[in-house]
Order: structure tokens, then sequence, then C-alpha cells
């Protein structure tokens, strides 16, 4: 595994202090050394084309260095990488839930809203004891209502968003009722 950021400029800073102490201490070669040898740091420095002499007199070059590095080797954007794997399994989890077959349904037609709100909280602690996971609540468009309105279907949403126990949910398709019914996953 490569290393992080924090690494290399620490392992810089190290650099940096240990080209300072030599040039302030004089130098002892050792017999088996070549008296010029490069050390790998100046390796490294010479094939991205910077000269150790340069980094130390100006410290905008350490910059550049820096600079010359990344562009060379880059980063790795760990939160972006995390978010689009995330964004990915939410993705197939959202196709998996729609494409699911609903195991249970109830139709509210015909009932006020009090009416509705309790048939609907006995149905969903029902589909829970038996562990359902998705299920159909047929609520109606509000076509034959004497408002003009759906009357149920905001009561719908208002209860799904308020209870703890159901999850996502959405219209089916028209052919299964569109707009006049909606699926909900029920939490396990």
């Amino acid at each position: 595994m490569g290393k992080d950021f924090g690494d290399i400029l620490k392992e810089w800073d190290e650099m940096l202090l240990k080209e300072k102490q030599k040039k302030h201490q004089p130098q002892i070669q050792k017999s088996h050394k070549k008296a010029n040898a490069p050390s790998p740091e100046e390796k490294e420095l010479k094939r991205l084309g910077y000269s150790k002499e340069d980094l130390l007199e100006d410290s905008d070059n350490a910059n550049n260095f820096l600079e010359a590095w990344l562009n060379n080797y880059g980063t790795v954007d760990k939160d972006k990488i995390q978010n689009d794997a995330g964004e990915n399994v939410r993705m197939h989890q959202r196709e998996y839930l729609h494409n699911l077959r609903c195991e249970a349904s109830i139709d509210l037609h015909g009932l006020n809203r009090d009416e509705a709100w309790a048939r609907l909280n006995g149905f969903i602690t029902d589909c829970k004891r038996r562990g359902l996971k998705k299920v159909m609540i047929v609520h109606g468009k509000g076509i034959h209502s004497q408002a003009g309105e759906s009357v149920l279907a905001p009561m719908v949403r208002t209860f799904i968003e308020q209870d703890k126990r159901l999850g996502e949910f959405g219209h089916p398709d028209k052919k299964d009722g569109g707009n006049g019914s909606t699926w909900v996953i029920i939490r396990q």
C-alpha cells in the first residue's frame, strides 16, 4: 500500500532538515562509498528536474517540488470514492425496492381521515408482525371527493413520514394504480 500525503510531507521535512545539517557539518566520506554518489532523495529530485541546491535556496521551490510530485503521482480522494460507492449501492437498492413485489395491500377508499389512519396503523402492525417487506396502500386520487382534491393521499404520506416502522415509499406504475396508490417498505 502506498504512502499517504502526510507521510510524504514528513519525509520531505526530514530530508530538508538533514540537508541543512549536512551543510553546517564537515563532510566525512566513507572509503567504500563514492565521494559524489547521489542519495535516493537526490536521484528523485534529479528525475523530476530539480537539484537540491535549488530547493535549499528558495522555499518556493519546495512548493514546486510538492506540486511536481502531486502532478506525477496524483492523489486519491478517499471521500469521493466512498461517496460514489455509497451512491451506487443506494441506486441499486432503489431499483431493487421499486421492482420488489408487494406482499400485501390495503384499500382505504370510502374511509374518512381518522378511520383510514386507524385502519392503516393496524395494517402496518400486522404486516410488521408477519415480516413483510413491501406493502401497497390504495388511497385513490380523490376524483369523487366533495372538496375536489384527495383527502387520503396527503394523510397516507403524513402517516408514512411519521411512522418509524416505515421506510422508503413511492407510487407504482400507472398500470398498478399510479398516484392513486403508494407502496412502502417496512423496516425490519
